[in-house]
């Protein structure tokens, strides 16, 4: 989302850090290009004007360090002063008597209905027992599809006939919570605009009957500063606690996500990243600010790891790579591994330092390229899987044929796989274990 924003600031960094020392001019030339880059992104106008000041009256006149450049001097300025505007992280207040309630609203069209379930399976995840509540009476085929995603998920989903209000709905749903043990109860309301008087005090009545402890606006992040607008109007109504931004995967220049904190005071709370039931992440400003400023969300990455893969597979292939006896069917169930984090540039980007390498080479491309190495592997028998030497010329011209791809690529596939076991064969030594140990900080 933040990848224009990104390669701007970038520029602006690069040139301050070919600077000796830094002057006024030097500054002010590098916070026009800050200020159009951010209203650029769709940042809020008197975000930007607040932002850039305080970055202004913290640069110049600066002390330098001498152990840090001009450029990483403001990158560490920008970064404080990007994350005092997106604000503290706001977990959701789950706190006191169940079941606890939590209101979905936005306008239609914004993904609450996904976003219900998602939040859902989020929630069960961390141990609870949620029940979605369908309460948009007014959009065809809104009901039946919360039931397809309940059913999906195994998470069930409380609804009544169309004709029924939807704060009887709401406020019996919570009847059957109690009565069936589920200790959060999510309700889906319909789309409305916040102009529209009518449903508005719909929504002030479902909050009247239900004392939600959670009113999350859902909103679509490709609307820019339309969702600031859509926000206060929502707030204004019925005092919302939260956000939860969609579609943020896309194209979206990624101002409403700046702007929205300071604008409205309402926290973002979550993130939904892509249109799979799992995607969908807890908001933390102090990350956003990382990938914006290029340097990468290792956090993020290391969370989906721990929840995707699986252990005991990437325990036994790095025994298996440490012991010299790794060969292509570990390989191959490695990759498997990989591909469950997402497109791999996504992935990249998170890596500190390899924001550039993830924008030269596209998500397709990476791709292509794991599905084409499966491919191979998977045309080889299992004896050649575990000793590929067997690869003569002709087992190779028949990989290649059934696979899809040529010998030069069965070739290449195979050179690396050798570079890489003579790379942990040499790491086999304790020495060179402890200096690959000390270049990554020490880790044990």
């Amino acid at each position: 989302m933040f990848e224009s924003l990104q390669d701007k600031l970038q520029g602006v960094f690069d040139q301050l850090n070919r600077r000796g020392r830094l002057t006024e001019a030097d500054v002010n030339a590098a916070l026009r290009e800050v200020r159009m880059a951010l209203l650029e992104a769709d940042v809020n106008f008197k975000v930007v004007k607040e932002f850039v000041g305080r970055i202004r009256e913290r640069t110049v006149g600066i002390e330098l360090s001498r152990n840090i450049t001009p450029g990483q001097q403001v990158v560490k300025i920008v970064h404080e002063e990007l994350l005092d505007t997106l604000g503290d992280s706001a977990p959701l207040d789950l706190g006191g008597k169940s079941p606890h309630i939590i209101m979905l609203v936005g306008l239609q069209g914004s993904g609450k209905t996904t976003t219900a379930a998602k939040l859902a399976l989020h929630l069960r995840k961390s141990k609870h027992s949620p029940l979605l509540v369908a309460a948009d009476t007014r959009r065809p085929a809104a009901i039946e599809q919360l039931k397809v995603l309940g059913r999906q998920l195994d998470i069930p989903v409380y609804s009544e006939d169309s004709s029924v209000p939807p704060p009887d709905i709401c406020a019996n749903a919570i009847k059957v919570a109690k009565s069936g043990a589920r200790n959060i109860v999510i309700l889906d309301t319909a789309g409305r605009l916040q102009i529209d008087e009518a449903l508005m005090d719909e929504l002030v009545q479902i909050k009247a009957r239900t004392e939600p402890k959670e009113i999350l606006l859902v909103a679509d992040a490709m609307t820019g500063q339309e969702a600031v607008r859509v926000a206060e109007g929502f707030h204004e109504k019925v005092d919302l606690t939260g956000l939860i931004l969609t579609k943020i995967d896309g194209d979206a220049r990624g101002g409403a996500a700046i702007s929205i904190r300071s604008v409205t005071g309402v926290p973002i709370k979550f993130l939904g990243t892509g249109e799979k039931l799992s995607e969908i992440e807890v908001f933390h400003p102090d990350r956003l600010a990382s990938r914006i400023l290029g340097m990468g969300d290792v956090l993020t990455l290391i969370e989906r790891a721990e929840e995707v893969l699986d252990e005991d597979v990437a325990e036994r292939g790095a025994k298996k790579l440490l012991e010299g006896n790794f060969n292509l069917e570990d390989f191959l169930e490695q990759l498997q591994q990989i591909k469950k984090l997402g497109p791999l540039n996504k992935v990249i980007e998170m890596i500190p330092g390899m924001g550039d390498i993830s924008k030269n080479i596209s998500s397709n491309d990476m791709e292509d390229r794991l599905k084409r190495t499966q491919a191979m592997i998977n045309s080889m028998t299992t004896d050649e899987r575990r000793n590929p030497k067997l690869l003569n010329s002709s087992r190779k011209k028949r990989v290649a044929k059934g696979s899809g791809t040529t010998v030069q690529e069965i070739n290449q596939l195979i050179s690396q796989f050798r570079q890489m076991q003579k790379m942990m064969k040499q790491l086999r030594n304790p020495r060179a274990r402890q200096n690959l140990m000390n270049m990554f900080g020490g880790f044990r």
